[in-house]
């Protein structure tokens, strides 16, 4: 049986302590911040990510370099025989094409996964790959089977300010003038490769309820309804909004008694374009 590595990027939320400890690798992302480069969790905290945001500093996000996967993947090849790799949505960023491109050079070696998730549902994308790798599947095998599940997952988030979109060009200065003097509060989609406009909410609380009716009809129209047959992933994340947070899952649990809900903060590459404050909630088709 083949020894296999898996590896994902940092924003599935997996941060380097927890990547120790589940054995696998989670690449740093890189920040452009005022001119500087930046790696999450490397050179840059949550805490300074988000004093930088607050201080309308110059933030862009970027793709790890070529350099710096070829580097991993050699090291990485040394003691194994495959390698999966799990990189961020692609329809998010350029970094999954690149890796696909750079693999091409391994003949077969490494298996590029492009199942379109992020934050939490790419961190189960890489538990899922560790519990493949137990079950004694390839690295082909384990690809496929994970790009095939990729439709099985979504996210739904509240955007509690509209500056950071407005700063990067998502939306119009005057959407974002009237938004902020309406004070709507967006929720956005993720499903698939695109990160897409879903309702409008007047408060908080119409926000989170239109996410838990969005989720619930996911489950029971697009993943076969919850069962013990059947079992969903529950997850919650958010940006700088822990009380906010811990407060929504009270309120997650009580729609789905009994089912463990796991909470995180999105990464940072979706909060430098969404700002502090947002909530989101999402559920993961179980693979294995």
């Amino acid at each position: 049986m083949s020894k296999i590595a898996v590896v994902t990027d940092s924003n599935s939320g997996i941060t380097q302590a927890q990547a120790l400890e589940l054995g696998i690798s989670v690449i740093p992302m890189p920040f452009m911040i005022d001119g500087e480069t930046y790696f999450e969790e490397i050179t840059l905290s949550r805490r300074e990510f988000y004093e930088k945001l607050a201080s309308n500093a110059d933030i862009s996000t970027s793709q790890p370099s070529p350099e710096a996967i070829l580097a991993l993947w050699d090291t990485l090849l040394k003691e194994n025989d495959e390698i999966v790799h799990i990189p961020m949505s692609s329809g998010l960023s350029g970094s999954c094409q690149t890796a696909q491109m750079l693999a091409q050079d391994y003949e077969g070696k490494v298996h590029v996964v492009n199942n379109q998730r992020i934050s939490v549902t790419q961190r189960q994308s890489a538990l899922d790959a560790l519990a493949l790798v137990k079950a004694g599947k390839s690295g082909s095998e384990i690809k496929e089977l994970l790009e095939a599940d990729k439709f099985n997952s979504s996210i739904y988030i509240m955007i509690d300010t509209l500056h950071y979109l407005k700063k990067g060009g998502r939306i119009t200065p005057a959407a974002a003038a009237l938004g902020t003097l309406l004070k709507l509060k967006p929720v956005l989609q993720i499903q698939g490769e695109k990160l897409d406009a879903f309702a409008k909410a007047r408060t908080v609380n119409q926000a989170k309820s239109i996410m838990m009716t969005a989720i619930k009809n996911d489950i029971e129209k697009r993943f076969g309804g919850v069962s013990e047959d059947n079992p969903i992933y529950l997850q919650i994340a958010h940006t700088e909004n822990e009380e906010a947070a811990g407060l929504l899952k009270e309120e997650l649990a009580a729609q789905f008694p009994g089912y463990p809900i796991y909470v995180d903060h999105l990464s940072l590459s979706v909060s430098c374009h969404i700002g502090p404050g947002a909530l989101a909630i999402a559920c993961t088709k179980k693979l294995i």
